[in-house]
């Protein structure tokens, strides 16, 4: 690979792995700081390069660097990416037993291994305290930092393991990552990791090129459909759940539109499918539940439609942040009416189900899995959320909820569905192997195959595909597994077969009812969090007078936003017939009036020193979106 001369030292890395020579907003002030040392804190919307900034660094330097993600299936696709770089990663993470874990952590001591990626409930463990000690750790990096906080919309206690690592790495800088962070959040990320000094980046929110718009719209689907007719390309469409995935699917499909669904309750294989066909313009329009989203990287999405009022403004930022992330224009439309405030009243209940019902989910959660009292602390189990509920006749989503609420307590984790494809490693040095072959003919042949096909082993967990093996042997799919189970059972190899399920693991020891403790004021606070989001929410929706961009940028800490002129608000005023300045210096000119006493409509135009025609437009349009009143003499206030 030649360099362009005057690249420097991270441009070079960039360039040689990534193929851009120059770096996008913030990336190498925060490179650059971490480089030297200093905790750090990047603040950059989705779609923003976020992991470049510990990447590069990393690779910058001798040794290898920590990434901590809760996102299981996030975590594998980036090793997947630096390994097709040529850039050696593993991860770790809850669905890989104890000797895979071994194997992997003495690979990254003696394998000049760059980057360890791992859950944060890893980080409890002593095996991987005891091997990280061994390792020499050039970074720490935190990505989705924002799950340490309480503050934060998606809190995991795990995250606050993180800050443990200072013992056993005291010279080691942290670098945090996030794209949704309010204010309060960002001081709370500093703290709980233990930052000598703040140290924050921030890339500014506002995406010039996404225009959003909120539609108050009774016939949704209808509207729906003027959209796909109107705006060219390829779109996400969310909605709230499975049943309406397929359901709006189907409408689009009638209506002659390149369109499929897509939520968790798929197989994987489907999932991978759908998603590859959209990625690749077979399916132009994916409906979807916010299962989709993570990880997905297409540039050209030109419209994102919210069906539903999401949960949060940081949820809705993320989602519709999917759209223009090639530059160009597009849209991030949410359609809403009345029927989506008594919806929240429901998905408020279904959120938080009552402490005693949260605790009797506990308890059958613990008799489901046969955890005995006092036992299950670390441990690892498959779980079947359908299988679960129906067992104890529970209401699906609300033993859901139950279960993160005892996740955010501490008590366990619960992990989305994991895709662990066959793994397989020969635990015998080749002069063992040869003996079993000679002792064994009938297995020579089959052990050839394995070798020939599947390179390191000896060495590591190797993903082998059972069909592939079948394919090349010519054996029925039953009789490979047959052989690699008895050479598993001879103690040759060890193969672990495919699973594919969500996982429980106990973080704490199971504890009796009276020792379970949900805590009241944790309990009233988490739901007065949810509240104020949900409020945020809905007073965006509901909003005629702020500039959309505004709006969201503001709840984000960016005080100063400037009005996008583009959503559905600032178009409305556009319609005035004045600009944008004209407007604003008015409007700011009434607002001062009015905050100092009332006036009547004449004496208002006569205070402010600019044309009456035009003055008059904008308390009209002050009056119409109830930002100024008028009582019953007729004289006016602003709206506070």
């Amino acid at each position: 690979m030649k360099y362009n001369i005057g690249l420097n030292h991270f441009e070079k890395i960039l360039f040689q792995y990534w193929g851009f020579q120059k770096f996008r907003s913030i990336q190498e002030e925060i490179i650059q700081s971490v480089y030297d040392g200093h905790d750090t804190l990047a603040l950059m919307p989705t779609g923003g390069g976020k992991s470049i900034t510990f990447q590069v660094p990393a690779l910058a330097k001798d040794g290898i660097c920590v990434v901590v993600t809760p996102l299981i299936a996030l975590m594998k696709d980036q090793v997947e990416n630096l390994k097709k770089k040529g850039i050696k990663a593993v991860a770790l993470h809850s669905g890989m037993n104890r000797h895979e874990l071994e194997i992997a952590l003495d690979n990254c001591a003696y394998g000049n291994y760059k980057f360890i990626y791992l859950s944060p409930e890893r980080l409890g463990t002593e095996l991987f305290r005891v091997r990280l000690q061994k390792l020499k750790v050039n970074l720490i990096a935190i990505d989705e930092s924002h799950c340490i906080s309480q503050w934060g919309y998606d809190f995991r206690p795990s995250y606050l393991k993180i800050a443990d690592l200072r013992e056993l790495l005291p010279t080691v800088p942290f670098l945090a990552v996030t794209a949704t962070a309010t204010p309060e959040v960002v001081d709370d990320i500093q703290r709980k990791l233990g930052f000598l000094e703040e140290r924050v980046f921030r890339m500014s929110f506002e995406r010039k090129n996404l225009i959003y718009l909120v539609r108050n719209v009774e016939d949704k689907n209808k509207h729906l459909l003027r959209i796909v007719q109107n705006i060219p390309g390829t779109g996400v469409v969310y909605v709230r759940n499975r049943m309406k995935t397929k359901e709006v699917a189907t409408f689009l499909q009638k209506e002659g539109y390149s369109t499929d669904y897509y939520h968790a309750g798929l197989s994987s294989e489907i999932r991978n499918a759908k998603q590859d066909d959209w990625q690749n313009n077979r399916t132009r329009i994916i409906v979807s539940t916010n299962a989709f989203g993570m990880g997905i990287d297409k540039p050209d999405v030109r419209f994102v439609v919210h069906m539903d009022l999401p949960d949060s403004p940081e949820a809705y930022f993320q989602e519709a942040g999917r759209g223009g992330r090639d530059g160009k224009l597009a849209y991030a439309i949410m359609l809403f009416n009345n029927s989506d405030k008594t919806k929240i009243q429901q998905r408020i209940d279904t959120a938080f189900p009552e402490p005693d019902e949260i605790k009797r989910t506990y308890q059958a959660l613990c008799s489901f899995l046969g955890v005995a009292y006092g036992g299950g602390k670390g441990e690892v189990y498959d779980f079947n959320l359908m299988d679960f509920a129906s067992a104890f006749k529970l209401s699906s989503t609300k033993a859901y909820s139950s279960l993160k609420f005892l996740e955010r307590e501490g008590y366990i984790e619960l992990t989305d569905e994991l895709d662990n494809p066959s793994r397989m490693i020969i635990i015998v040095d080749k002069n063992e192997l040869y003996k079993y072959q000679v002792a064994n003919s009938d297995m020579d042949g089959f052990i050839k195959l394995l070798l020939r096909n599947f390179a390191g082993l000896f060495s590591d967990y190797v993903r082998i595909d059972e069909n592939y093996i079948a394919k090349l042997s010519g054996l029925p799919i039953a009789k490979v597994t047959e052989n690699l189970l008895k050479l598993s059972k001879a103690k040759i190899t060890n193969y672990i077969p495919r699973k594919k399920t969500p996982l429980i693991i106990f973080t704490e020891e199971r504890l009796d009812e009276k020792n379970l403790l949900i805590s009241k004021e944790n309990y009233n606070d988490r739901k007065q969090r949810y509240l104020s989001r949900v409020n945020a929410m809905l007073s965006y929706a509901e909003g005629t007078t702020k500039c959309r961009s505004q709006s969201l940028l503001e709840y984000f800490g960016e005080k100063n936003a400037y009005r996008c002129g583009k959503c559905d608000v600032c178009t409305s005023r556009n319609e005035l017939n004045m600009s944008k300045y004209q407007f604003d210096k008015i409007l700011e000119k009434v607002k001062l009036s009015l905050l100092e006493k009332p006036y009547s409509i004449e004496e208002l135009i006569d205070n402010i020193s600019h044309p009456a025609e035009r003055t008059t437009t904008v308390i009209r349009w002050l009056l119409d979106n109830s930002k100024i009143i008028k009582n019953n003499e007729g004289l006016l206030s602003w709206n506070k």
